[in-house]
């Protein structure tokens, strides 16, 4: 089914009714889950903004209600009255077409609304939802599932900002408790996948079967991927240790140009969140800081970074679709992706060949339209098309991606020198 770029495909037939059930328990799970995450914070915690690219833990929990109530309650429940009239500038993020908003760098001058207050809005919002799931029309149910992602995703944003903000607190404090048995499988050595080659099916097309898709995951369509193989595991902190040895972030030839002028201007010399003493390196999670795992994967890099280390080890990054065609036969549930609190880091992963979870893996693709893409009409259609230029694509989910909630056609998208999200790589290398 196609509902103006929305893509609802676990049902077989447009003319299916939409399964509230599902529904309503999909929705009921999603927003007690965001909550869970917040609950080790005070209003102060959920309150800062560490960076611009971040945002408060408290406008992610009202931003992703701001969104339910605007597009199904006030938009399809005849008789619903806006919570407060006043929130909807505070709280719509980059949707032109719902007018004037509170500039971005501006959010974490939000002392009021309180915490309290925003949790308040969320469980009336809630009630009126779900109150109202039965009577919605199959289109408007799709927006909550819609809605039900979009707060998946700002579950892993929530995360890593709340990390972003903790990390620059010199107490590097515990948000959330340490494993009790921290250590990790050792890292295999690393090998390639067989070579692969030929016409790829990628993408999603409507009523596939495979469940739900953003709209820039389709339409479904051939990419030819010429002779190569892909690593059979992601880069780890050791193979990343050795780069940085070797001087990698000193040479000018490893680098692209924008790449170098990026390494200058921010005097970068080490993944971010690793801090040096008396020769040992560790880093920042949040559960405190701690030594750094030689075994598991290497995260908190730019897409500059990854094309150095790349360079450097001989080979270059895989293309999204090279990645989505050895992805498509892995388990999208099986890795490292977050349940709920706990040690959200990533970890080793021993033998065990994983396309998913751990961190997002960079990709040497731009992110852009497949042919015969079309944004929706009205705000729904900025969602994803509007930011089709100047970022790279990134496959595969975190430690703080919701189980569930990536697959193999799934694009993550974010600008080449950004890496406060986990994001590591895997490598890949042309065939004769």
């Amino acid at each position: 089914m196609d509902l103006g770029g929305i893509r609802i495909s676990n049902r077989p037939e447009a003319s299916t009714e939409p399964d509230v059930a599902q529904i309503a328990s999909l929705y009921t799970s999603v927003r007690a889950l965001t909550r869970e995450l917040c609950a080790p914070l005070s209003d102060a915690d959920a309150t800062i903004q560490s960076m611009l690219d971040a945002s408060p833990a408290k406008w992610h929990l009202a931003h992703t209600t701001w969104f339910f109530e605007t597009f199904v309650l006030r938009d399809h429940v005849p008789g619903y009255r806006i919570y407060d009239p006043d929130w909807p500038f505070l709280f719509n993020s980059y949707y032109e077409a719902e007018g004037a908003r509170l500039a971005r760098a501006a959010r974490g001058l939000l002392s009021r609304p309180s915490l309290a207050q925003v949790i308040d809005y969320r469980e009336a919002v809630d009630a009126a939802l779900l109150v109202a799931l039965g009577q919605l029309a199959p289109d408007v149910l799709a927006i909550v599932e819609l809605g039900c992602h979009h707060e998946q995703q700002h579950q892993e944003l929530l995360l890593t900002d709340i990390l972003h903000a903790f990390a620059q607190n010199p107490l590097q404090c515990e948000i959330w408790q340490r494993d009790a048995n921290p250590s990790m499988p050792a890292a295999k050595k690393a090998g390639w996948l067989p070579m692969y080659e030929g016409l790829a099916e990628v993408g999603c097309d409507t009523g596939n079967g495979l469940g739900f898709a953003f709209d820039c995951e389709g339409p479904r369509h051939q990419a030819l991927l010429h002779p190569h193989q892909l690593a059979d595991r992601t880069v780890t902190n050791a193979e990343w240790l050795a780069f940085m040895a070797d001087g990698g972030y000193d040479d000018a030839r490893l680098w692209l140009s924008d790449g170098w002028a990026w390494r200058n201007s921010e005097a970068v010399r080490a993944p971010m969140y690793w801090q040096e003493s008396d020769g040992e390196w560790t880093s920042y999670s949040l559960s405190g800081g701690r030594p750094i795992d030689l075994d598991a994967p290497v995260c908190h890099v730019s897409f500059f970074e990854a094309d150095a280390f790349a360079t450097w080890a001989g080979a270059r990054l895989p293309t999204e679709f090279e990645w989505e065609a050895s992805a498509a036969t892995h388990d999208p549930l099986a890795g490292n992706l977050l349940d709920a609190g706990g040690d959200i880091r990533p970890r080793g992963a021993g033998d065990a060949p994983a396309f998913f979870g751990n961190v997002w893996e960079w990709t040497g693709s731009a992110y852009r339209p497949y042919p015969g893409f079309r944004a929706a009409d009205g705000a729904i259609g900025e969602y994803n098309g509007k930011f089709m230029n100047s970022q790279f694509v990134l496959r595969g989910g975190s430690c703080a991606t919701p189980r569930g909630h990536v697959r193999a056609s799934y694009r993550n998208f974010f600008y080449p020198h950004q890496r406060w999200q986990f994001m590591g790589l895997r490598l890949a290398r042309d065939c004769a």
